[in-house]
């Protein structure tokens, strides 16, 4: 009895040793990557103001007045802040620029990104010559920049009686956006295991099933991640808008800027208000979609 009660008290005085030994070295660790942790902090610290100081400069200056504007400290809020420049742009037809932007891009990603999907899907489930050929053509759109068939574009949006409408941008740009939203689409799909897919169509489901209930939910974070991508483009192309278009009745927004500022070039406060007012809706929708986002980036991590 006497040699294990001893054991026992030797562990139990050994016990605060060991125990011991494992915070200083955690403490080791944590001092270790601090310097790092440091240097991470001041560097986004840093590229976060690089990126939010030109927003100030715009939300301060598109609510001065033209005269306090460069009488007054750029950068305080002072000098008689107002938001009488933002009436001044929508009287001048800037809010009809921005529904055409609006409808304009959400026409695109809406053709885009179900195209896409769907086609991506039947490339990858089948597994025929036709599909392949297909999806070579379809890649062929990325060989050939929109600048170098601008001209046969337009002949061709003329003759079909299109030109100078909204439907002949959205038609233009989702063609141009479907060849890489479906090669990302199609690398998506394919790392998709094949046994979700044959435990849907065991169960009884058909092919619009699966597409329904398993690649349509999957697909959601990639889907956020190319609405971003080709919205972009969409909102901010020009060129296509000013070939194909004339009227200000369709004029989208990086057009009606030109226009507005050509009319307003003196009065700089509402040309910083009409800018800003056209970053504001590419904000909302990385905000609407950041969070699928992330899930996206999260997948390609974990592969």
């Amino acid at each position: 009895m006497t040699a294990p009660a001893a054991a026992t008290a030797g562990d139990r005085r050994a016990a605060p040793v060991r125990s011991g030994a494992v915070p200083g070295h955690r403490r080791r660790a944590r001092r270790r990557w601090r310097p790092a942790a440091a240097v991470a902090f001041v560097l986004a610290t840093v590229w976060l103001v690089i990126v939010l100081a030109p927003l100030y400069y715009m939300v301060l200056a598109s609510l001065r007045s033209q005269g306090s504007y460069l009488t007054a400290n750029p950068w305080l809020p002072s000098g008689g802040l107002t938001f009488g420049n933002y009436g001044t742009v929508f009287t001048a037809g800037l809010g009809r620029y921005l529904v055409n932007s609006v409808i304009v891009t959400a026409g695109c990603l809406i053709v885009t990104l179900l195209f896409s999907l769907g086609a991506a899907f039947r490339v990858v489930r089948n597994s025929t010559r036709g599909a392949a050929a297909s999806f070579r053509v379809l890649l062929i759109g990325l060989a050939i920049p929109i600048q170098a068939i601008i001209v046969p574009l337009y002949l061709l949006i003329y003759k079909a009686h299109l030109y100078d409408t909204l439907a002949a941008l959205i038609l233009v740009m989702s063609a141009a956006a479907i060849p890489v939203s479906v090669l990302i689409m199609a690398s998506f799909l394919r790392d998709i295991p094949q046994e979700l897919i044959g435990a849907v169509l065991v169960d009884g489901g058909s092919e619009w099933t699966v597409f329904r209930r398993l690649i349509w939910p999957l697909a959601r974070p990639v889907l956020a991640t190319l609405a971003i991508y080709d919205g972009l483009n969409v909102w901010n192309n020009f060129i296509l808008p000013l070939v194909l278009t004339q009227s200000s009745s369709v004029s989208v927004l990086p057009l009606g800027l030109t226009k507005f500022q050509g009319q307003y070039a003196i009065n700089v406060p509402a040309v910083m208000a009409a800018v800003l007012l056209s970053v504001l809706p590419l904000v909302i929708l990385f905000v609407l979609m950041r969070r699928q986002v992330m899930r996206s980036l999260g997948a390609i991590a974990v592969r």
